[in-house]
């Protein structure tokens, strides 16, 4: 497995600090975010999923503990909608570049608009997708937030 992907570039190039945490991946996981989490060991309020949604028609990226599920009354809200819904997969991969079960935050082929959940911030530390099946970095969630520049709100169900 390759260490170098666009997202683990694109935290370097932003000089943010962070590890790399390899596991095996389960394709066939009824839950992605959370066989990761038991994979690593970890609870899974810190272990973050990426999401892609689309908001009024427009691209957005949501992060949420891989326990929880996002309100898609609350994400349009945040991104200043009026409507959300999940994007379909093979969208969400032509757009981020990442295969699904390896979208990362970081490094997508075309900025969007970044909707981070609270609660990530109550922790010291976070994992996300580090851009392939099977890789997370481990972040501080300020990082996070200010690389991304993202809109910090609840948007959990």
């Amino acid at each position: 497995m390759s260490k170098a992907t666009p997202a683990t570039r694109a935290l370097e190039s932003a000089g943010v600090a962070f590890t790399l945490h390899t596991y095996d991946y389960d394709p066939d996981a009824e839950s992605i975010g959370l066989q990761a989490a038991s994979a690593l060991g970890e609870d899974p309020a810190r272990v973050l999923k990426t999401l892609m949604a689309v908001v009024d028609g427009k691209p957005v990226c949501v992060i949420v503990p891989s326990n929880q599920e996002v309100s898609m009354k609350k994400l349009a809200i945040a991104a200043g909608g009026k409507s959300a819904q999940m994007m379909k997969p093979p969208e969400a991969e032509r757009l981020t570049g990442f295969k699904v079960g390896g979208i990362s935050p970081f490094g997508q082929r075309k900025a969007v608009r970044t909707v981070l959940e609270r609660s990530a911030l109550a922790h010291d530390q976070v994992y996300l997708n580090g851009g392939q099946r099977g890789l997370q970095v481990r972040v501080r969630p300020a990082d996070v937030r200010d690389v991304l520049t993202a809109v910090v709100a609840d948007v959990i169900a």
